[in-house]
Formats: C-alpha cells, structure tokens, sequence
C-alpha cells in the first residue's frame, strides 16, 4: 500500500490550465512513477472558460474522463462531438490514429480527471463513446472497463480485458468494500475518506494497492466521491 498525497504530484500551470499529474507526464519524468498496472495517465485537469486543449494527435490509448464541475466539449477527427458533464462516462479509443479537441465553452472553470490506459490490442479502428449513469446508490458503479465481470454492468467498454474503473458518490460516514485485485488504484475526487490499513485521505490524495483483499473505505463528514481502478 502506497498513499500518494495531492501535494505530492507534478503540476503543469499557466493562464488558462491547471493540470495535476499522478505519473510522469509530458516534460515531468521519474524513472520510478511511470504509472501503475495498465494506468499511464491519471491527470487532474481545471480548465478556464472560453479556453481548452487545441485539436491534437493520439494514439494507441484508452483515454477515459470524468468531469467534476463544469462541462467539456469533445470533437474528433472521426466526427464524433459531445458534452461530458458531471455524471457521464466518455472514452476515447485513440487505435491506429485520432486527433481530438477539449474545449469549455461553459461561463465558469470545467474540472475534470483524464486516465489513460494501455489497450490490450494495438491498431485498433479509433472509436468513442459516452453514457450517463446512476450514481445515486451510493455503490461502487463500474464506469468504463473491459474486465470480464463488468461486461453486464459497466456503463462504456474500454479495449483492456485487464483494468476496469469504478465510481462511487457516498454520503457521510458511509462505507463501502473496494474489490480484491492484484492492481487497486483508489483517488479521492471530492471529499476525504478514511481508508482501512492506510488511515485518513483528503481531496485527491490517491493510494496504490498490490495484491489487495477489499480493505472498507469510508467516506468523511462532507462525503467523497472516489475513483477506483481494478487491475489483474
């Protein structure tokens, strides 16, 4: 168990972009923090009004968004476009080749987490999709995910067999069973948390698992929203 502070992160800055980067990203490298299973990317990106990321080139990535506050607008080189807003799931399969652009259009800051993961197939056809979801359980919901025992519940599919991403909104002091696997990546979006064996969690602080058994979480007095990916 490895808990990784918010602090502690990389951070890329400037007029309009804070991004916030759990792994080497971009000009920050650490030969030791290149990501965690199948994640190569986990970014905390806040994104000023009227301003986004220019039409750009992918490849060969699952890219997955979540939005926290706000709203994102997504075009692509495939004519896919939409809305990611607070409660929908999106993933981009970049494949043998897309390019895309992220831009808010909306009247105040988008805040949003951007994971990437590796594909378990390489040159794939490029391909997007988006879904809404309940989050209203208070449940651990799968989001995107290509594991096996997600394929009836899981919102959109990702092309990795191996790695699938959960969410769960909890109110106050309400506690759930993240999963046994050999690879638990657990981030605190909003909120704190109190994690088993790892003790107290605030906003985005994250905290890597290897070969864990289901430690509980709870939530703290404000509640949180956490974001879980499941590895083997």
């Amino acid at each position: 168990m490895e808990i990784r502070r918010a602090g502690d992160r990389f951070v890329t800055s400037s007029e309009w972009l804070d991004s916030r980067h759990s792994f080497s990203f971009g000009p920050h490298y650490d030969p030791a923090n290149v990501g965690f299973g199948f994640l190569l990317a986990h970014n905390d990106e806040t994104v000023a009004s009227g301003t986004g990321f220019e039409t750009h080139p992918h490849q060969d990535l699952e890219i997955v968004t979540w939005v926290l506050r706000g709203a994102l607008v997504h075009r692509d080189s495939q004519g896919n476009s939409g809305v990611v807003y607070p409660g929908l799931a999106q993933r981009m399969s970049a494949g043998s080749g897309i390019q895309h652009s992220e831009w808010n259009d909306n009247g105040e800051p988008v805040h949003y987490v951007q994971m990437w993961v590796r594909p378990d197939r390489f040159d794939l056809p490029p391909s997007y999709e988006q879904a809404d979801l309940d989050l209203t359980t208070g449940e651990l919901t799968p989001v995107a995910s290509g594991l096996p025992h997600h394929a009836a519940t899981a919102a959109i599919r990702i092309n990795q067999t191996a790695a699938g991403m959960s969410v769960a909104r909890l109110s106050p002091g309400q506690s759930i069973t993240l999963p046994a696997a050999p690879y638990l990546h657990l981030f605190v979006a909003t909120g704190t948390a109190t994690l088993e064996g790892a003790g107290d969690l605030g906003t985005a602080d994250a905290v890597r698992l290897t070969s864990t058994d289901g430690p509980r979480v709870t939530a703290g007095p404000a509640g949180a929203e956490l974001l879980v990916w499941e590895m083997s």
